[in-house]
């Protein structure tokens, strides 16, 4: 296992929540969003309860020494290099022992009280693997943010969205979506684990590098049984794009490329190439929109990525025909719904379409 650094060795007390935050070269954010997740573990009980480990990629930006000089209390590991979100957050994982781990990014804000909630469910529901707050902008509060809104969907191509954001569109959050329920995808931005549930199905993916990797880690929970949910009296405020910002080339490489490995890699074979070479022809238009609107870099990037799939896909082992099949949970197209039949909201998608999931595998 590499060196770290740890300035607590967490022998002595075995807390039930770990809280997990990877960082790198983010000071600024760190120092703006930190503050709210200390605060919210500090009444008696919670502090009894819940650590929180902050997981330093190796940054030159001081911010290790800055979280020990500051919080005290906040577990702090340093790793000899930047392992990137994958590994540094399973690194950070096999370091803690709790009942329940939780990632959360290093530029979220939390609410006062929301850890609460997220616990009551899961202590209440055994079946529940993931569980994720309602997330919202960190600038205009009163809408849903990108990563993760009121939980996630996949439509039968892969494409992820969720309850409150299609594609670039993000829905004011009025209450609609304000019910506890289940959901494909929990938002790795905040994200309430089931710790025996990883020990059965494992961690991250680590050659997803990042995004899409909690999309697959919930798939993989719900082939094992499990069940993911939202709990929209837990909320937090996420800036997004800390690490890659929206229209970055490499956002796109990763998002594509991970969208084949996740569905070549969950799907049994024989409903895999169907959807597949369907996919291959909606990649195609979106590489022609590219084209079209002058963003070159974009374009190559979705020939990079399907190119990358190509190679890496023999890396991994599909389903056998045997194996419980969970397929996605909108057996919809969402690039036909929303760009052809203007369908903006989650609502506003055919409800018919939404497939029992849960019932493909029990």
């Amino acid at each position: 296992m590499p060196s770290t650094e740890d300035r607590s060795s967490n022998t002595e007390r075995r807390p039930r929540i770990a809280i997990i935050i990877v960082s790198w070269n983010a000071l600024p954010i760190v120092q703006r969003c930190l503050p709210s997740v200390v605060a919210s573990v500090q009444d008696g009980r919670l502090q009894a309860e819940v650590e929180i480990v902050f997981a330093d990629n190796a940054s030159e930006d001081g911010t290790a020494g800055w979280v020990e000089a500051a919080y005290p209390s906040v577990r702090v590991l340093r790793f000899p290099e930047n392992y990137g979100f994958c590994r540094g957050n399973n690194e950070a994982i096999r370091r803690t022992s709790s009942e329940y781990v939780v990632l959360l990014n290093n530029d979220v804000e939390v609410a006062s009280g929301w850890l609460a909630p997220l616990q009551k469910r899961m202590d209440a529901d055994s079946e529940l693997a993931a569980l994720q707050p309602k997330l919202k902008q960190f600038d205009k509060r009163d809408h849903f943010e990108y990563a993760g809104g009121a939980g996630g969907h996949v439509d039968r191509l892969g494409f992820p969205f969720t309850r409150g954001r299609l594609f670039f569109t993000l829905e004011q959050d009025t209450g609609q979506y304000d019910e506890p329920t289940d959901v494909f995808w929990a938002s790795g931005a905040a994200m309430m684990i089931r710790r025996s549930a990883l020990d059965e199905v494992g961690l991250l993916d680590e050659r997803f590098v990042m995004h899409m990797e909690e999309i697959d880690l919930c798939w993989r929970l719900q082939r094992a049984g499990y069940r993911i949910g939202v709990e929209p009296a837990s909320e937090a405020y996420h800036i997004g794009g800390a690490s890659l910002p929206q229209g970055n080339p490499r956002k796109t490489f990763y998002n594509f490329r991970n969208g084949l490995l996740m569905l070549h890699k969950n799907l049994p074979p024989s409903v895999a190439q169907g959807v597949l070479r369907e996919r291959a022809w909606f990649d195609r238009i979106a590489y022609l929109r590219a084209l079209a609107s002058g963003n070159r870099p974009e374009a190559n990037a979705i020939t990079e990525a399907r190119a990358a799939f190509q190679t890496m896909r023999h890396e991994f082992d599909p389903p056998s025909e045997s194996d419980p099949v969970v397929l996605p949970s909108y057996q919809g197209r969402l690039v036909v719904d929303y760009f052809l039949r203007q369908r903006r909201t989650f609502k506003a998608l055919p409800a018919a379409r939404f497939s029992d999931w849960h019932a493909t595998h029990r």
